[in-house]
């Protein structure tokens, strides 16, 4: 007689690669609504191991995690993983998972793309074009330029490391804020958000979100970095003190802006969508097929890899391998 399979509960709207290559190793489980979520849950807990989190997938709290008395692993779609409480997942031996390095490369295009686009007016551009206008005059010149700036890069992680690289090529200059420096990393560290807001005219925002980057891009990183200052977010929108950006913007306090990320996805404040000085992307970082395939193999090559009894791929930096014992 085969051996009965794993419960898998997946949170959330899922690729097929990650439906697909679940259900031929685990029995999976999938809610339709919250109501049906909640009883599976409730059915579950008292065996559920694991969780797979697709996209959409909402908060996976203490709260939740205390119903599930066995569970030992959570493998979640995409780099972020704010929307999951890693810290009390790694005091009770849970083990989060998510899907790094596979989007590194994607992410860093997309933020050279959004960069490009808002320092020179592409988009802005090619509305010109569309309507119409440049059978009346050209474009007009665009004020902003890459070759008199310098990025200020707030993270610098894999990400923002493949950013730099990038802009080595450009031959723009490039400094960087973390919380600690970066091992092996060449470019002028500054220890001091504002510090390094004075000294540059563009900043570049690719940390994780959370609580301990809320708001960290407020009023007074803006005035820091005046009026030629343009502000490109490929983080979180949690990361920018959204009221504030949008109040700096319409006073000219900085230059413009290139959002890629929101505070309340997919809801954008009317009065960013109103401005015409500005790029902003729907949440485009990683969002090709290719890159988001790899991110679904992942989640399940990181489950796979547990129910072998071999570490889990990509645990994050709150829930080593092995895991604390419960």
């Amino acid at each position: 007689m085969a051996a009965e399979k794993t419960d898998v509960l997946l949170l959330g709207p899922a690729m097929p690669v990650i439906v697909e290559g679940l259900s031929k190793a685990f029995t999976l489980h999938r809610p339709t609504d919250e109501k049906h979520r909640a009883a599976l849950i409730e059915e579950l807990a008292p065996r559920l191991r694991a969780i797979a989190a697709g996209g959409g997938h909402g908060i996976i709290d203490a709260a939740l995690m205390a119903k599930l008395p066995r569970l030992e692993i959570i493998s979640s779609f995409g780099v972020g993983y704010d929307h999951i409480d890693a810290k009390w997942a790694g005091e009770h031996g849970i083990v989060v998972t998510n899907t790094p390095d596979v989007l590194n490369e994607e992410v860093a295009d997309t933020a050279l793309g959004l960069l490009l686009s808002t320092v020179r007016e592409l988009p802005q551009a090619e509305r010109w074009l569309r309507a119409g206008k440049w059978l009346e005059k050209p474009y007009p010149l665009t004020k902003g330029t890459l070759r008199d700036r310098t990025v200020g890069i707030v993270g610098m992680g894999r990400i923002g490391q493949a950013i730099a690289r990038r802009l080595d090529a450009f031959g723009v200059p490039v400094v960087y804020h973390s919380r600690n420096p970066q091992k092996g990393v060449g470019y002028r560290y500054y220890p001091n958000l504002i510090d390094m807001a004075r000294d540059v005219d563009t900043l570049m925002i690719i940390v994780p979100g959370g609580p301990a980057t809320r708001n960290m891009i407020n009023m007074a990183v803006f005035e820091a970095l005046g009026p030629k200052g343009i502000v490109i977010n490929m983080a979180r929108g949690s990361v920018i003190d959204e009221p504030a950006l949008i109040k700096a913007l319409q006073n000219r306090t900085i230059m413009s802006a290139g959002l890629d990320v929101f505070a309340e996805e997919p809801k954008v404040p009317a009065e960013l969508i109103a401005m015409d000085h500005i790029v902003l992307y729907p949440h485009v970082g990683s969002a090709s097929e290719h890159t988001r395939r790899a991110m679904g193999q992942l989640v399940v090559d990181n489950l796979l890899a547990w129910a072998e009894g071999r570490p889990p791929l990509t645990p994050v930096a709150e829930t080593p391998y092995p895991p604390k014992k419960k």
